[in-house]
């Protein structure tokens, strides 16, 4: 198995305007999003709708000491709102349940996760 993060990023003032009946059928296609994954052989290991950017904190460290500042991390218009975190054999066939979540959820992302278990020997 592969492991692969299914990233959801979105315009945070569109979901905040949508209506309650909107936030429903957008919740119902992740429910939806979930059963046909597990119909299809893919495994949920993990997901969860994250809180708004600005709620986020940045954390660096400049070589003299850590310095914390309010997210969002990047000033972009679209940010990460949930993710998923899901292994398959079958990235193609994942592809193409991903593809149901983009009618509801727009742009996508997908990215392999790098399995560094060998190397901790």
């Amino acid at each position: 198995m592969t492991t692969y993060v299914v990233l959801i990023s979105g315009e945070e003032t569109s979901w905040e305007a949508r209506s309650e009946a909107d936030r429903q059928t957008t919740m119902a296609a992740h429910q939806t999003f979930a059963r046909s994954l597990a119909e299809r052989g893919h495994t949920i290991t993990a997901g969860e709708e994250l809180t708004r950017s600005r709620e986020g904190r940045v954390v660096r460290h400049d070589g003299a000491g850590v310095t914390v500042t309010d997210g969002p991390y990047a000033e972009t218009v679209e940010q990460l709102g949930g993710f998923y975190v899901v292994e398959s054999d079958d990235l193609d066939d994942l592809m193409q349940v991903v593809g149901e979540l983009a009618l509801t959820e727009g742009a996508i992302e997908v990215r392999g996760v790098v399995d560094h278990t060998g190397d901790l020997g």
